[in-house]
């Protein structure tokens, strides 16, 4: 078989087109997934100090998701100020302070639950 053959027959995971069950029950749990991995336990957070409102989802107390909204080269003052050095929002970088201080306080205030948290 040719390199080109293999390529254009591969794929990731079977599709299960001879088991139409079986892809409509692949499909629901993904859709399942989706909201349990990517969707659920996110709460708008707003900066104190910008006004900027993100999604964030907090695992554990030393685990935080954040989901802009917006881009925050854009919305963001901190992020802004760095955009020019750095050249692009998508490469790592640390995030806001201001923004971190935001969630720390909205969980403080018990408004941002903490999905693995402690009991006292």
């Amino acid at each position: 078989m040719s390199a080109s053959t293999r390529r254009s027959r591969w794929a990731k995971s079977p599709d299960f087109a001879e088991w139409p069950g079986r892809a409509e029950a692949i499909a629901a749990q993904t859709a399942i997934d989706k909201i349990n991995y990517l969707d659920s336990g996110q709460h708008e957070i707003r900066c104190r100090e910008c006004g900027t409102c993100v999604l964030v989802r907090k695992s554990s107390l030393s685990h935080t998701s954040v989901q802009w909204q917006d881009d925050p080269d854009i919305v963001c003052p901190t992020f802004r100020e760095t955009a020019a050095v750095r050249g692009s929002s998508v490469l790592p970088r640390r995030g806001c302070p201001e923004l971190g201080a935001s969630i720390d306080q909205a969980v403080l205030d018990g408004a941002l639950p903490v999905a693995d948290k402690p009991e006292p």
